[in-house]
């Protein structure tokens, strides 16, 4: 038995040091790649500027290109450039040697990403690309490569170390091309504009689109709008709540103005305290005041109001104070962003 527990006590020990040497090679890795960012800082100088302001009069698309690791970084890049307002797609270069060449046209920008700046496949496009005269920017941490020579814009992304001990793996050297790819995407995005309505149209479907959805693309509208009278019955109001589905009723004045709701909580509290329900109006049961957002506003901001108040509808007014919409709770689920 004791030699049994020595032996678990002694690979309990060999574990505990394992576990802190991958936990010391994690943060390591962290460290170098942290570094190599930290270290683009200082140039991002003229040259930056000049390839923001190339790809932002650029007419045609942005033509991303990169063999290998590069490749893939390459592809999130023009995926980030897309999304962003900045029409932009991935070629690959072994690809466009045989047949895809064609896609890089007149007008366009392209920027490939080549760490040592002399892949084969990418050097090829280079007789395509001065044909047609279209502005290349290249990423590398070469400025003495093929690529760098021929480059209307050069980004340097050397760097000091590979995290990999080797130093055969891209790690540091992808992290700064990333890195140096987001800086682009996002400095165009503040030099066009690209607002929180952008991103929703070029997001519809996934959950940050859904998140900047407005108001008045969800409310109801027109003669969706339960709506009665100041003076009418409330067996008529009971009548026009369950004809709309809302649980609810808008209250206006002769002019249509809003003054008030009737809603199912209303009508509970009522029945507890009249028994002639029925033989009331409107305006002897409403809520007056209730809460109003603007159409103008997020989905988000409605869901936070409504949680907040423990309320399920809201109403979106007109400037001249008629009902414009309502925001019904349900309308929020359906839109699934939570």
């Amino acid at each position: 038995m004791t030699m049994r527990f020595e032996h678990k006590n002694m690979e309990n020990q060999k574990k505990g040091v394992r576990q802190n040497s991958v936990a010391d090679i994690a943060k390591t890795v962290l460290q170098i790649e942290a570094k190599a960012i930290q270290e683009l800082i200082p140039r991002i100088d003229g040259s930056f500027s000049e390839a923001v302001e190339k790809i932002y009069s650029c007419k045609g698309r942005i033509v991303v290109t990169g063999m290998g690791k590069s490749g893939i970084i390459g592809k999130k890049i023009a995926a980030t450039f897309a999304s962003t307002g900045t029409p932009a797609f991935f070629l690959h270069p072994a690809e466009a040697v045989h047949g895809d060449l064609g896609m890089i046209v007149d007008g366009d920008v392209v920027i490939a990403i080549s760490y040592r700046g002399n892949t084969e496949e990418i050097v090829k496009l280079l007789e395509r690309i001065k044909r047609l005269a279209v502005t290349l920017i290249t990423i590398t941490g070469n400025l003495k490569s093929i690529l760098a020579a021929q480059s209307d814009v050069v980004l340097n992304i050397a760097i000091k170390e590979e995290a990999c001990p080797l130093g055969l793996v891209p790690t540091a050297s992808t992290t700064a091309s990333l890195a140096m790819g987001d800086a682009l995407a996002i400095a165009l995005l503040e030099k066009r504009g690209f607002s929180e309505e952008d991103f929703a149209a070029f997001h519809p479907a996934g959950s940050l689109g859904k998140k900047l959805i407005k108001i008045k693309n969800l409310m109801h509208m027109g003669e969706q709008i339960p709506i009665v009278r100041q003076d009418t019955r409330m067996r008529d109001v009971i009548y026009e709540m369950t004809r709309k589905g809302l649980g609810m009723t808008t209250v206006v004045d002769e002019e249509n103005r809003l003054v008030g709701i009737v809603s199912d909580g209303d009508l509970r509290r009522h029945l507890q305290k009249h028994k002639g329900l029925l033989d009331r109006t409107a305006s002897q049961c409403m809520t007056a005041n209730p809460l109003l957002i603007d159409g103008e506003e997020l989905a988000t901001k409605a869901l936070n109001i409504m949680e907040n108040a423990k309320i399920t509808v809201l109403i979106v007014p007109n400037k001249d104070g008629t009902v414009a919409g309502v925001i019904h709770l349900h309308d929020l689920w359906k839109t699934e962003m939570f």
